[in-house]
């Protein structure tokens, strides 16, 4: 789409879809007035998950992390750095400013946004004062949800940071990768059980597949730098030259 202070925004081909998915859901229930009202809800609640990217990327280039690109996708947004640092300080307090944003957002919208009593949550009003409150709840689930440490998630990344402290890397990633499976399938039986809302479980399997694949190429990273360690070492050994002394030499016949 455009870029910003050198990061590239990009928006994936499925992300359309959902906006014709949301207007159709409009459409069926306000005719045109709630086709607009949802549609401009969702693309301003993708304003959103774009600065809590955008909070990532400037805590990553803080501590000199090239941020190439912000990918938007149906299920949320991803910051794509160039590494991923391993000093667990470094790591939450990038994991960390993304839902930060989230709630400087809400502390903003809540100077001018009031809910009156009985507002319904479930309710999107189709009002500018409904839009504001709709946007503090956006925000609010944002930061909540990005917060639950369900790796590579921001909270599975803080945990894997505090587990770093402890153990290698390897194994911290191992630990929070398998946390955050539990914490993804809870999710979804969650979603499944007490409000019956199937498609919302293709957030917790990506979740599971996106910290199964950065495992990999965190064990990937590993043996490497085993091996070229290894290597290294080899070429690194001093060269023992064994001499016989002369009065050693055993006599040759003439």
């Amino acid at each position: 789409m455009f870029r910003i202070r050198g990061i590239q925004l990009s928006v994936h081909a499925s992300f359309f879809l959902l906006l014709a998915y949301v207007a159709w859901q409009g459409w069926t229930a306000a005719a045109w007035q709630g086709a607009a009202w949802l549609t401009l809800g969702t693309v301003v609640m993708f304003v959103c998950v774009t600065l809590h990217e955008l909070g990532h990327a400037a805590a990553a280039r803080y501590f000199g992390i090239r941020v190439p690109r912000i990918l938007l996708l149906p299920i949320g947004g991803m910051a794509e750095m160039e590494s991923i640092p391993r000093r667990p300080r470094e790591e939450i307090i990038i994991a960390l400013a993304g839902p930060a944003v989230n709630y400087l957002i809400i502390g903003v919208l809540l100077i001018f946004v009031r809910f009156p009593e009985g507002w319904n949550w479930a309710y999107f009003e189709l009002s500018l004062p409904g839009l504001g409150r709709y946007l503090v709840l956006v925000n609010l689930i944002l930061g909540v949800f990005n917060l639950l440490p369900a790796f590579p998630m921001d909270g599975g990344r803080v945990l894997r940071a505090l587990l770093a402290m402890r153990f290698p890397y390897l194994r911290a990633t191992q630990i929070a990768a398998h946390a955050g499976k539990v914490v993804a399938l809870a999710g979804a039986a969650y979603l499944v059980f007490y409000w019956k809302n199937y498609p919302a479980c293709v957030l917790f399997g990506f979740i599971i597949f996106a910290g199964h694949r950065e495992l990999q190429a965190v064990a990937r990273k590993e043996k490497e730098a085993a091996h070229w360690r290894m290597i290294e070492a080899r070429f690194n050994q001093p060269t023992v030259v064994t001499v016989t002394p002369i009065d050693e030499v055993p006599p040759r016949a003439i």
